[in-house]
């Protein structure tokens, strides 16, 4: 692996990689942790066949089995709350105050919520990812969007599709 490409994999990808960490450790220093393991063994990794979004889905399920890894091998260091971090983990065009909630959800769904809404990942690219039927991707994303209109106090009509699936329309191309 050259320094070159090393590099530019970090330019590139360093932004997603610190941010799922951080989703998913929730505390700054663990996330960087999750970083520098994540990059020392992509550097271990030959340089050829990285072509398209391979790169990409190996650092994201890299960075997901290191975070699992440090959860069940690790103590715990206190954890940094969600509100110091919320400019480092949210995209710029969300609010904080839904990332905060978000950071109070379950660690699955809140791991299928930054992946979808952050990271702009389909359900099926993210079943993928995590090796999971898109079915409970799609699940999954309900249950945290229930949980969060709990917590934010929305509205019962406030529904976004998760796929081509939830906007199929039975009516379409019927004759009237």
């Amino acid at each position: 692996m050259t320094e070159y490409f090393l590099r530019n994999a970090m330019e590139h990808h360093g932004d997603m990689v610190y941010r799922l960490a951080l989703c998913r450790m929730q505390s700054t220093a663990d996330a960087e942790d999750v970083y520098q393991d994540v990059f020392v063994r992509l550097l271990g990794q030959p340089e050829q066949g990285w072509e398209g979004e391979r790169l990409k889905a190996w650092l994201i399920r890299t960075t997901l089995n290191r975070c699992a890894d440090l959860h069940r091998f690790r103590l715990r260091r206190p954890v940094l709350a969600w509100s110091e971090a919320a400019d480092l983990a949210q995209p710029a065009d969300e609010r904080a105050e839904v990332w905060d909630a978000v950071a109070h959800l379950p660690e699955k769904l809140r791991t299928a919520v930054h992946l979808y809404y952050a990271e702009g990942y389909s359900t099926e690219e993210i079943a993928a990812l995590l090796e999971v039927p898109t079915a409970t991707v799609r699940t999954r994303l309900r249950r945290a969007r229930m949980k969060l209109k709990d917590l934010l106090g929305g509205i019962e009509d406030a529904r976004e599709p998760l796929s081509e699936v939830d906007e199929w329309d039975p009516h379409a191309g019927r004759a009237q």
